[in-house]
């Protein structure tokens, strides 16, 4: 079996990706790979959608809990971004974000999708004085 295959996987079915990007070359550093600061900006911003709806407002990033680069990501993937609030604090939302690239078919091949990040990060609900406010109920 070709390794390569036991890598792929195909884009969560039944949600939208909260984001979707296209990186570019300025994205990447001197190999041609994109840099993985890119993709944490990404990340940071996919998780805190989820986290301002919830919070109904203002969030801040307050912890960079777990990130793991599995893959690589190239200049003209179509990079999807995944969140989801796994845990609600007082004051604070905990968001899970999972990462996909698929590449091949800009290049005319058949399109290949994988599992690239996946990252939990924490946000705290903050005022207008940038002050920690608790999480209104649902």
């Amino acid at each position: 079996m070709n390794a390569d295959a036991e890598i792929q996987t195909s884009l969560p079915e039944g949600c939208d990706p909260i984001l979707r990007l296209v990186p570019m070359p300025t994205d990447t550093n001197y190999a041609g790979d994109v840099f993985g600061g890119w993709i944490m900006a990404q990340v940071d911003i996919a998780g805190s959608l989820p986290a301002i709806r919830r919070a109904r407002g203002r969030v801040a990033t307050v912890a960079v809990n777990s990130f793991v680069f599995k893959q690589p990501v190239f200049v003209g993937d179509v990079v999807s971004f995944y969140a989801k609030i796994v845990k609600i604090g007082r004051t604070s939302i905990t968001v899970d974000v999972v990462v996909y690239a698929q590449r091949g078919l800009r290049q005319g091949d058949h399109e290949i999708c994988y599992r690239v990040t996946e990252a939990v990060l924490t946000y705290v609900a903050v005022d207008e004085n940038r002050r920690p406010r608790v999480v209104p109920p649902e």
